[in-house]
Formats: structure tokens, sequence, C-alpha cells
């Protein structure tokens, strides 16, 4: 078997095993906390709620390493033949040219979106209906796929076009000009999904007169903070999970709050909520958060323009075609070897980030409002109170809530 071939063969195995392992701790550990809530929680959260949680945590994670199963069995098929089989079909229909390299890529995109959508399916009509967070239609399920599908064709057939005319005709500096249209590409991504993408999902409207939207203004004029827009999104349309969110750069920033969110929680435990945004703002996580993918995007795509350029880089994926997508492919296959490794470190500098935006929250609204809103939203969206310890420092974006609540308690102590 070729060398990078039987590489990535051994490493994903050995990454899904990794995986598996870490999604089994956690199941055990969440079952075995299942009847009984934490000492310091039993004042607030019923033993009902807190055994609603760990049985959907259980489900989701079994989920989860199903997908991740499916995953390696299908990155297995492509690099075991799959790949030469799909292009050489394609080459017998299309003769060379970037438009085959396209059709390439795309086809390979399409096959496993259609693959992956059983599990999809499941996941929302059977898992979220199970534990009464579904809210979708399957009409509306099946319109927002085709709106998914139809948006990123639209944004990924020019990109690939220009990616491959990049690589045949820049010679080695084609991924440096690759780099810059993705660097643009990420500056202007939150405005035009604010005004173009968003949209075509889901209504916003401006969130009412009264005593919340004074209370959020007010907390963004003290807090300095100036947007395009306050809004409330129909996230009740598709489920019951709260959230709210801050997008964009500059006049294109935008407060969005769920209505699932207002309708489950007070006004000040609404304000907490904005403020832990905000805090992310303030200490600019979002800047921070994109020159940090600019430089890993940098750093990759570096790589990419050297390796792509390498005799070997086909053959030592068993790849018996010559072709610029196909280079591309053999480098993310590449990337996929690596990129667990670097999924705990993005984690842990994210809950730095929350930390840092609960103690904006703590100074701005108190700490009693951002405890009641943690408890709310983990309660309101099954999250359990009990994670494995190694699961969460490895998959965890954010900091699991009793270690949130118990940071909140003393600061403000």
């Amino acid at each position: 078997m070729p060398i990078l071939r039987t590489a990535f063969v051994v490493t994903s195995i050995l990454w899904t095993a990794a995986g598996l392992g870490l999604s089994a701790r956690q199941i055990a550990h969440v079952r075995r906390h299942r009847e009984r809530v934490p000492a310091e929680f039993t004042a607030t959260v019923t033993p009902e709620d807190h055994r609603k949680a760990a049985d959907y945590t259980v489900a989701r994670e079994k989920l989860s390493a199903l997908r991740a199963v499916v995953s390696l069995v299908m990155a297995l098929l492509w690099v075991c033949g799959g790949i030469n089989l799909l292009y050489g079909e394609l080459a017998r229909a299309l003769p060379p040219s970037p438009s085959l390299g396209v059709a390439f890529l795309i086809a390979m995109f399409a096959i496993e979106a259609i693959l992956s959508l059983p599990l999809s399916l499941y996941g929302t009509f059977v898992l979220e209906e199970k534990f009464g967070f579904n809210r979708t239609s399957p009409a509306t399920f099946v319109i927002d796929k085709l709106k998914s599908c139809l948006i990123g064709l639209i944004v990924a057939v020019p990109l690939l076009y220009i990616c491959l005319w990049a690589m045949n005709n820049l010679a080695g500096l084609w991924w440096l000009w690759t780099w810059c249209g993705l660097v643009v590409l990420m500056l202007t991504a939150p405005a035009v999904y604010i005004r173009l993408i968003a949209p075509r999902f889901n209504q916003f409207t401006a969130l009412p007169s009264g005593d919340l939207r004074d209370r959020v203004e007010t907390l963004m004029t003290r807090c300095g903070f100036k947007s395009s827009g306050l809004f409330t999104m129909d996230a009740s349309r598709r489920s019951a999970h709260g959230n709210a969110y801050f997008i964009g750069f500059g006049n294109t920033k935008r407060v969005v709050l769920f209505d699932t969110l207002i309708a489950a929680n007070t006004p000040d435990e609404i304000e907490a909520v904005v403020a832990h945004e905000l805090g992310h703002y303030r200490h600019k996580h979002v800047l921070f958060g994109l020159l940090r993918g600019a430089a890993m995007t940098f750093g990759m795509l570096a790589a990419f323009g050297w390796l792509s350029k390498q005799p070997w880089l086909l053959p030592s994926f068993g790849f018996v075609y010559q072709d610029e997508a196909l280079a591309l492919n053999a480098c993310l296959l590449l990337a996929a070897m690596i990129s667990p490794i670097l999924g705990p470190f993005g984690n842990w500098i994210s809950r730095r980030n929350e930390f840092q935006a609960d103690s904006f929250a703590r100074v701005h609204t108190g700490a009693a409002p951002m405890i009641s809103a943690l408890l709310k939203l983990s309660r309101d969206n099954a999250s359990t109170l009990t994670p494995d310890e190694l699961y969460a420092l490895v998959h965890y974006s954010h900091p699991p809530v009793p270690i949130r609540i118990r940071h909140l308690q003393e600061a403000d102590a």
C-alpha cells in the first residue's frame, strides 16, 4: 500500500478509536451520576431535569460516535479506491480542465452529504423529537437543506475555480494569493451572512420597545458598544434551544436574541447574557480569533503550496491521475491527519475567553443574574452538569456550567 495512504488509514483509525474511547468515558461518567444532582445545585435543579440532561447527553454522544464511525468508513473508502473511481468516471465525460477538477470536488462533497443525510434525519426527527426540542417540520428540513446546498454551490464553485486556476497559473505562489482571497472572505463573510444568508432561513425583527430593550440599550451604551440593530430571531420554528449572538464588524455589528431565550428568561438574565457577549467584543476575542485563523490558514496554505508541487504526493496516496484538484484533495487528507491535535488547543483558548466574558458580565450586571441564566440555559438545553473531566478538556469549547458558576461565585465573594 502507498506510504501516505497507509499513514492516513492508520492515523484515521487511531484518531477514531481515541474519540470513541473518550465517548465511552463520557457516557459512563454521565450515567454514573444520573440519579444524583450535584450538592451545590439541589436547590435549583430538579432530579427530573438532571436525569433528562443525562439521558440527552448519552443519546447525543451515541449518535456522535456513530457519525465518527461512518465518517471513518467513508474516508477509508475514498482513499482506498473511491477517489480514483470517481475521478476516472468524471474524466470520461469531461476533458482535462478546471471544470473537471471542480466537478470532482463538488461531487465528493455531494456524495458525503447524501450519505450523512440519514443520521441528520435521525438526529432531528428522532433524537431531538424524543427530548422535546425539535420543532422542524419535514418540509422545513428539506427546504433548509436545499437552500444550504444552493448557497454552498454559489460560494464554493467560484472559489474552487479561482483556486485551481491559481494552482495552474501562479506557480509556487498560488497559495499566497489564495490566502489573500480567503482573508478578504473572512472579513466580508459576517456582513454577507447578516444581509443575504441568514434572512433566507430565519425572520429577524427589531426587539420591541419595552423594559428589555431599554435595559439592553442602556447596557450597550454603558459599555461603549454601538450596533446596527437589536433583533430577535424566530429560532422556535426549528428548535426549543435558546441562545444569543453578536455578529459583524464596524457598522454591521448586530445583536440577535433567540425568541426561545426571551421566552424562558427574565430581563435580568437576558441582560447578563448580552453582557457576556459584549465581553467577547471588549476583550477583542473576535479580532484575535480572526487573526489566529488567518495565521493558521497562512501556515496551512504555505504547506499546501509546497506539497502540491511534489511529484511524489499523488502516487503516495495511490492516485493514478494527475490533477491540481487531486493535489488539493491530498493536501486536505494530510491536514485531516493532524487537525485533531489542534482541536483541544482551540477549545482551551475558547474556554479562557468564556471565563473572561463571564467576568465582564459579572462586573456589569452582577453575578446572580449570570448564574441564574447559566442554570436556565443548562436546563433548557439539557446540558449535563456532570461531564467527564477528560472529555470536557478535549471537546468542550465552553467550560462546564458548574465550573463557570464556581468562578463567578468566587470572584463575587
